[in-house]
């Protein structure tokens, strides 16, 4: 289905065109957010080599041990699937795109209180679009706020060049990837309700600091996409998933690879 611009207002896209970013409310139902949290509850509760891989028994400070980011629950779990192909962000990706959109990644942060956030970083880095770029739909699943640690975004930066990153503050990020921003810009939070889901260029600056509440997480479910003309992406992310689920192998694109490299990785590649 064609939907040529008819779900997102022209002054969304404007905004998703000038800023590199754009909140939208109401693309999933109470009940979905629900579905969507018991899942990765029930998921958290074991160890599956390769997508999520706790540490139950850690004495570390880190709570990141006990509660890493998943990677990859669509291909391990068909709930993760369904909403990787969500139809209504599937519809907002391809009025963003000016065409449909093909699902590449799905991850999880569950980020519970304390734990460090992701230095500022580039997705397109790692996911190597072309030609194109990734969008990212950021649902948050828990209301997120400078408290618990939501997402920053630089502004007007997804029109700046992929750049190679700086070390990050171990103590600060758990991946090792940090992208400075340019002099005359600044992150600023997306604060966002439960249910509101952020989409965003692969170009754009964004990170997220640490968790500084006493008893909040910050779960998000987060889906990378390309566009349907892209001809290759890094390998890590094939095979894609067009809206109706049927598989789609691009070219493998040299290097790329999980979004942020922790400092201690979980995920080989």
């Amino acid at each position: 289905m064609t939907l040529s611009g008819k779900v997102l207002s022209p002054e969304q896209l404007t905004a998703f065109q000038t800023e590199g970013y754009l909140i939208v409310k109401g693309l999933f139902e109470p009940e979905e957010l629900a579905d969507i949290k018991n899942i990765f509850e029930i998921m958290s509760q074991t160890k599956i080599p390769g997508h999520f891989e706790p540490e139950f028994d850690s004495v570390t400070e880190d709570p990141l041990k006990r509660y890493p980011r998943v990677m990859h629950p669509h291909r391990i779990h068909p709930t993760a699937m369904k909403y990787m192909l969500h139809r209504p962000v599937m519809n907002v990706l391809e009025d963003l795109y000016g065409e449909a959109a093909l699902a590449a990644q799905s991850m999880y942060y569950y980020k519970p209180p304390g734990s460090r956030g992701q230095a500022l970083h580039q997705d397109n880095f790692y996911l190597k679009v072309e030609p194109g770029n990734c969008i990212a739909a950021w649902t948050a699943i828990d209301a997120a706020d400078e408290e618990n640690g939501c997402l920053l975004v630089v502004p007007e930066t997804s029109r700046n060049e992929i750049v190679c990153p700086d070390l990050a503050d171990e103590k600060e990020s758990f991946t090792t990837h940090y992208v400075k921003p340019p002099k005359d810009k600044k992150a600023i939070p997306a604060v966002m309700d439960e249910g509101d889901v952020l989409f965003f260029n692969g170009n754009i600056i964004h990170g997220s600091y640490r968790n500084k509440s006493k008893d909040r997480f910050r779960r998000a479910f987060i889906c990378h996409y390309a566009n349907a003309s892209a001809a290759r992406i890094g390998t890590f992310y094939r095979p894609l998933y067009a809206a109706d689920g049927s598989e789609v192998m691009l070219e493998a694109n040299p290097d790329g690879g999980p979004c942020g490299n922790e400092f201690e990785a979980l995920y080989p590649h």
